[in-house]
């Protein structure tokens, strides 16, 4: 099965995803004061991931000074906080996306390869700017583990982006 691209420039579907830490739980696609940049992960099941979210916690304070941080998975609370307590990220780190969330984002879907990996359907990658109005911006989605977006890159580009108010790209 697969799923419509998301529409960069539109409304983003509100989402709320559980939060570890004293932040609570977290909304996006409704107003806010800041840009806020999500990241889906494929779960605490995925080395290629924890590289990259490693990658993303050191350059944390650079994310933040332009907008906010989410990562989520669609991981149990049990699977995220066992994460957090062996990588000790700073980000917030969402969990329990449902497969209607991956579908309304636009995300690739997998089933387990077997219960090692993990025991239900989870998100491919995916990356996602979010405009402080609640619009998408910017997408980034992956089928696999091996394809992720350059942060320095990524980072460079929301800059000039939000310093420039460029349009959203991909809409002709």
């Amino acid at each position: 099965m697969t799923s419509p691209k998301p529409n960069v420039g539109a409304q983003i579907e509100p989402m709320t995803f559980p939060c570890l830490g004293p932040t609570g739980d977290i909304a996006i696609g409704q107003a806010k004061d800041r840009w806020t940049m999500l990241f889906v992960y494929r779960g605490k099941h995925c080395p290629r991931c924890k590289r990259f979210l490693n990658k993303l916690n050191a350059a944390l304070p650079a994310w933040t000074d332009v907008m906010d941080v989410v990562v989520v998975s669609s991981d149990t609370q049990e699977k995220a906080e066992a994460d957090l307590a062996e990588f000790g990220w700073d980000f917030d780190l969402c969990y329990g996306m449902t497969e209607a969330q991956m579908r309304a984002l636009g995300l690739y879907v997998s089933s387990p390869l077997s219960e090692a990996e993990t025991t239900g359907l989870f998100a491919e990658p995916g990356a996602f700017a979010i405009r402080p109005n609640g619009t998408l911006m910017l997408v980034d989605i992956s089928n696999g583990p091996a394809a992720r977006p350059d942060l320095e890159e990524l980072l460079d580009g929301m800059k000039f982006n939000i310093e420039n108010d460029r349009p959203e790209r991909g809409t002709a």
